[in-house]
């Protein structure tokens, strides 16, 4: 099957140049040269963005900031091509924060560039570029000075395959290919929770070169059997059969001393392994991921994932990270664009968006939606890797689960087996 049809609507180069102070002020008196500047983004039936400004005094700005991107799907664009689209930009001086509901920002003006989707699909688009006059009102005399905003309003077709799971992941459920009205399986999943489990299907140098790092010692106090989940471990396999992709808890959901949750100082850890080549049984590492239940106002899963080269794990790259609620959940999202603007480094191929997989809150039914882009599947096997990875993300929802609580039955039908048996 092919892709879904996806659109990348970005607004970036934001920076704002203000009138000289010296002259008479078209803003009220206000001079906002020393307190924060931000956007608001709206357009129709999109949710609203938001960005801070740099102010600049050149053209073009020597510094510019970007707001996340709009994403479209085929449903949002059908509905959105019939007509052009407009997209209000409204500049604020002031903090971003409300106080008893109403805002401290004070309005400096607004700008709307217009935005014609109909073809957007078949090549990239660039709307505008440059500085555009922020108007407060229609009635300005021209002879005062104006602030203007520089933005660069673009499209990108960002084509991407949709999966969805047919039941939770330690079900051992279907994965199927969604287009349209279209579900199509494409992969079967294996789940299974022996705590005895070791990985035995890694290869066999791999924990010898930094043990410490990647696996605790599965020896330990008895009074530590019910204290810990490892073990747990998802196969993806193809149709055929063939396991193309796994998901593997290399280091053990423990609660840290004294406590019933899982510290990000102590953090559990999940392998997203590939099958090495020839080896039939074997499996060779391509990502790790790292989960934790974060302390604070809101009560959070923390999350880290790295990957790996084709050398192996010695050298990890970070490619994602971030909290979601532990609540009402939310979406694990990697994305080229994001991790380079935060720092991150990435060896994935091309840019843009890479995956995305929703994530439901504890205790609820969850069947993970993951969107990988179109550029990162050369083959249905590397698909699978990702299928691998949102499991991973799902499951660590229960990993970290606080100990006081008790898992169901699907997660812990082999804790009351022996520890040293």
């Amino acid at each position: 099957m092919d892709p879904c049809p996806f659109l990348r609507l970005t607004i970036d180069s934001l920076a704002l140049k203000l009138p000289s102070p010296t002259k008479p002020s078209p803003l009220s008196g206000v001079h906002p040269s020393t307190t924060p500047c931000f956007c608001t983004i709206h357009a129709k039936s999109l949710p609203s963005q938001t960005a801070l400004l740099p102010l600049s005094s050149n053209s073009p700005p020597e510094t510019t900031t970007s707001a996340p991107s709009f994403q479209l799907d085929s449903t949002a664009l059908r509905r959105l091509s019939a007509k052009p689209l407009p997209i209000t930009i409204s500049v604020y001086n002031g903090r971003m924060s409300h106080t008893c509901g109403l805002s401290a920002a004070k309005l400096l003006g607004r700008v709307v560039v217009t935005v014609d989707l109909a073809n957007a699909l078949s090549r990239p688009m660039t709307f505008h570029t440059g500085w555009l006059k922020l108007a407060k009102n229609r009635h300005r005399e021209e002879n005062k000075p104006w602030a203007r905003l520089h933005v660069v309003v673009r499209s990108e077709p960002d084509p991407r395959f949709v999966f969805q799971f047919g039941g939770e992941p330690e079900c051992s459920p279907v994965v199927f290919q969604i287009q349209g009205n279209i579900r199509q399986p494409v992969f079967s999943c294996k789940f299974s929770a022996d705590r005895n489990h070791r990985s035995r299907s890694l290869p066999s140098d791999f924990n010898s070169n930094n043990p410490g790092r990647w696996r605790r010692s599965l020896t330990g106090d008895r009074e530590r059997q019910n204290r810990d989940r490892k073990g747990w471990m998802v196969t993806i396999h193809d149709l055929s059969g063939s396991p193309v992709a796994a998901a593997s808890m290399i280091t053990p959901f423990v609660p840290s001393p004294g406590s019933d949750r899982v510290s990000r100082s102590n953090p559990g850890a999940w392998l997203i392994l590939r099958p090495n080549g020839a080896s039939v049984s074997g499996w060779k590492p391509w990502g790790r991921l790292e989960a934790w239940r974060e302390r604070g106002p809101v009560d959070g899963l923390g999350y880290k994932v790295e990957l790996f080269s084709e050398s192996g794990p010695a050298n990890g790259i970070p490619i994602a990270e971030g909290t979601m609620s532990v609540k009402k959940g939310g979406q694990f999202c990697i994305d080229y664009k994001v991790m380079k603007d935060s720092g991150l480094g990435s060896r994935l191929p091309g840019d843009g968006f890479v995956m995305s997989s929703s994530v439901d809150g504890e205790g609820k039914v969850s069947k993970p939606v993951v969107q990988v882009g179109a550029h990162h599947v050369k083959c249905m096997p590397d698909a699978a890797l990702f299928i691998a990875l949102s499991a991973a993300i799902d499951l660590s929802m229960d990993a970290c689960t606080l100990f006081s609580h008790k898992l169901r039955k699907e997660l812990s039908h082999h804790a009351q087996d022996s520890f040293f048996s």
